[in-house]
């Protein structure tokens, strides 16, 4: 993913769901579901695509950082 079109964590990432301007979601598999379940659950009200099926290590490492990611957000152009 291009920098300029995702965000990474869960206060961006809820940013981004509340103004309208995610285009997809992705919630890593093993991370907590205290964070990742109300995140879900925005996504699901508002129609936005969710994807489950990576683990933190993955989502950060499709983002180009060191560490993992619980949450990452493609925005709409």
């Amino acid at each position: 993913m291009e920098p300029q079109k995702r965000v990474v964590g869960v206060k961006q990432s809820r940013k981004a769901i509340r103004e309208g301007r995610a285009r997809r979601v992705y919630l890593a598999g093993d991370a907590d579901p205290a964070l990742v379940e109300p995140i879900a659950a925005e996504c699901a009200a508002a129609g936005i695509p969710v994807e489950t099926g990576r683990t933190m290590a993955q989502l950060g490492r499709a983002c180009g950082i060191a560490v993992g990611a619980s949450v990452v957000v493609e925005l709409l152009c």
